[in-house]
């Protein structure tokens, strides 16, 4: 008779799972990930993993909610300071640039995919409202300050944008080196707030 084993040891091997994937993905990528190679990585047979996952997707849904998760504590870890929003803003940012290519492959089982079906994968659901809620505070408090004017969700959605386009290129090799990453980045921050701004509008 199989052992009985507490939620503990569920969470626990689980977790165990999740970080096996995410040794696939940082190595092969999404395509790598298939049950053998979890099998192989975690040394056990490949019936394992569906006691604890309903299928594939599970598992993905499981990675792309702990690296929501820990992108967001990356970005929530600056500390607002408000007499200078805009330095929070580049601290958030700088926090979003060293996730993105720290986990190139996380970064875009983030965001490559297309978003799963609301409620199907409730914790994925939570993670992601989280990130997007963190996206958001730094301008929401720039706005406070009076540094840019607009609808924060609106602006938020467009440093994204900016961001994550400047990113992707840069992780396919398609930016080259000049004037390179960080200046187009630079160029692209001050073009944004200088529009954006209450003098501007």
């Amino acid at each position: 008779m199989p052992k009985t084993l507490t939620q503990q040891e569920v969470d626990e091997l689980k977790d165990r799972i999740v970080a096996a994937a995410e040794r696939i993905l940082a190595k092969d990528g999404l395509p790598g990930l298939t049950l053998r190679a979890l099998a192989t990585e975690m040394n056990c047979s490949q019936m394992l993993p569906y006691r604890y996952f309903r299928d594939k997707e599970g598992i993905i849904a499981a990675v792309r909610t702990r690296a929501f998760t820990r992108f967001s504590e990356a970005l929530e870890a600056p500390s607002p300071v408000p007499a200078d929003p805009e330095d929070f803003s580049a601290r958030v940012g700088d926090a979003y640039v060293e996730f993105a290519f720290a986990h190139p492959q996380l970064y875009r089982l983030m965001f490559d995919l297309a978003p799963v079906e609301r409620g199907r994968y409730p914790e994925l659901d939570m993670a992601v409202e989280r990130a997007r809620r963190t996206m958001t505070e730094h301008i929401k408090q720039n706005i406070r300050q009076g540094t840019l004017a607009g609808d924060a969700e609106i602006i938020g959605r467009l440093y994204w944008a900016g961001l994550h386009g400047l990113i992707v290129l840069q992780l396919s090799g398609q930016l080259g080196t000049e004037p390179g990453f960080a200046k187009l980045r630079n160029a692209m921050f001050e073009t944004f707030r200088a529009s954006l701004s209450p003098k501007g509008a």
